[in-house]
């Protein structure tokens, strides 16, 4: 099961392996707050790209376009996010205030496609 989280939300046992799919590291947490097991900072979209997309939701499909473009681009870093959750619980860590348009949650998709194409 893979899901996405805010770090702001309470911390689970639940949450499996919890991997922080941000560029920047969320302000204000220590490491033992965010009880993060990594920091994937590879995989968030590029500097480039969040500079462009800049939350405004009008740009928002082609954010999600850009984004699994690049995704695409590295193998690698997305076969290693699926190895977690063929193992078991993935949670997907984020600090976007909006959660219905961030980039943790095109990773989701893009992940549970990936796993049901394999």
């Amino acid at each position: 099961m893979i899901r996405a989280k805010r770090v702001y939300e309470e911390y689970s046992s639940d949450d499996g392996t919890r991997v922080l799919v941000e560029r920047l590291w969320p302000r204000g947490f220590t490491r033992e707050r965010l009880h993060a097991d990594s920091w994937l900072r590879e995989i968030a979209p590029t500097a480039e790209l969040r500079t462009w997309y800049a939350h405004d939701v009008v740009k928002w499909p082609e954010f999600m376009t850009r984004y699994i473009t690049q995704l695409d681009t590295q193998p690698d870093l997305v076969e290693s996010l699926l190895e977690i959750a063929r193992r078991g619980p993935l949670t997907l860590l984020y600090a976007a205030k909006d959660t219905e348009h961030n980039s943790a949650l095109v990773l989701l998709n893009y992940l549970k496609g990936q796993l049901k194409a394999r």
